[in-house]
């Protein structure tokens, strides 16, 4: 075990500067009690990674009971190591119209209020007095996210316009409780009419953007690359690993069932399975990549990882782990080169199989 080089990256046009691996917390509460999660947080810190993201839904699959308690747990965390957190970048994101989780907020919206409380209560259980990066978890409008292909105007239910929903985030900012802020699960539209009201009216401007990125769902390539490079906008890119799929340990079997390992995460999401991660397309050509990462003599997680942790449109890779083995491999992977040619069979799979899990 060693602490590995990372120069840090800005995070759009913000004061923010952060590493290129950055910790996802979601696994801890549930999947991850209490002492393995510190025990990761511990692993990670002294292998130089100090930045950190949790949400307040988390953890996940959720659930009332444990609504909050990633949190929680890194509170507590920080309890444990006094003058810790100021060596941390901490982001934590507020939940979006509450898609049939009561427990976070009742309604079909997220108005100004909303953002505003769930702040105050992420602070709470933080224990800290400020959030580096507050991000939006999903948007409050009607958008094609979680694995739905298509925008459709009759589904629109947005009660809360982009300005007021800046104007609270303003607020926080202007309260120190928050630093800088950022969005995720995002479009092109999103990305450009947060920038232009915050231009327009002297708003807070987003620093980045939370996104599914990984081999077997680039769709992030199709135009949002684009918005993000042209407004100053970084991407913090999620699920390198495809929820375990370009892990290899479903090459033999099914995600469910008697087939899927035991513990493997998505066993445990039935929402999960019936969305992107679940698709037999997504599984398929996850098999393909995984195949030629053995071909070329390196596991398929690294392959995964590394393609992330080299893509131009990436700032920060957030890598989700279920113990400090993982975050070991996870790790080692830095570093790791991918050659022209080996990145050309990558993208000859891409044109063949294009974006399963978009």
């Amino acid at each position: 075990m060693q602490k590995i080089q990372l120069e840090k990256v800005r995070l759009g046009q913000s004061d923010l500067h952060v590493t290129p691996i950055c910790l996802g917390t979601m696994t801890f509460g549930e999947q991850v009690d209490e002492a393995t999660a510190h025990a990761v947080l511990d692993r990670a810190l002294e292998r130089g990674i100090d930045f950190i993201d949790t949400a307040e839904m988390y953890s996940v699959p959720t659930r009332k009971e444990t609504y909050g308690a990633t949190e929680a747990i890194l509170g507590r965390w920080f309890d444990k190591h006094p003058g810790l957190r100021q060596k941390i970048t901490l982001a934590s994101k507020v939940a979006g119209p509450s898609r049939g989780m009561a427990w976070v907020r009742e309604g079909k919206g997220m108005t100004g209020a909303d953002i505003v409380a769930s702040c105050e209560a992420s602070l709470k259980r933080l224990k800290t007095d400020v959030i580096d990066l507050y991000q939006i978890h999903w948007p409050e409008r009607h958008t094609p996210s979680f694995g739905q292909l298509a925008y459709d105007p009759q589904k629109e239910t947005s009660t809360t316009p982009i300005r007021e929903q800046l104007e609270a985030l303003a607020g926080l900012v202007k309260a120190g409780k928050v630093r800088e802020i950022g969005l995720s699960n995002e479009t092109p539209y999103g990305v450009h009419e947060f920038v232009r009201l915050a231009e327009e009216h002297g708003l807070p401007r987003i620093a980045s953007v939370q996104n599914v990125y990984c081999l077997v769902s680039r769709a992030l390539e199709n135009g949002l690359d684009e918005t993000m490079h042209r407004l100053g906008v970084s991407l913090l890119a999620y699920s390198p690993l495809a929820f375990g799929l370009l892990t290899g340990k479903y090459d033999l079997g099914g995600t469910e069932g008697p087939d899927a390992p035991k513990g493997a995460r998505i066993a445990s999401y039935e929402s999960v399975r019936k969305q992107r991660w679940g698709r037999p397309d997504a599984l398929k050509a996850a098999r393909r990549y995984n195949a030629l990462a053995r071909d070329h003599g390196m596991t398929p997680a690294r392959l995964a990882l590394a393609f992330c942790y080299t893509k131009w449109q990436i700032a920060s890779t957030i890598i989700g782990v279920t113990s400090v083995a993982q975050l070991d491999e996870d790790l080692d992977a830095w570093g790791t080169t991918l050659s022209p040619e080996l990145l050309a069979e990558i993208d000859k799979i891409r044109w063949e199989m294009r974006d399963p899990a978009a």
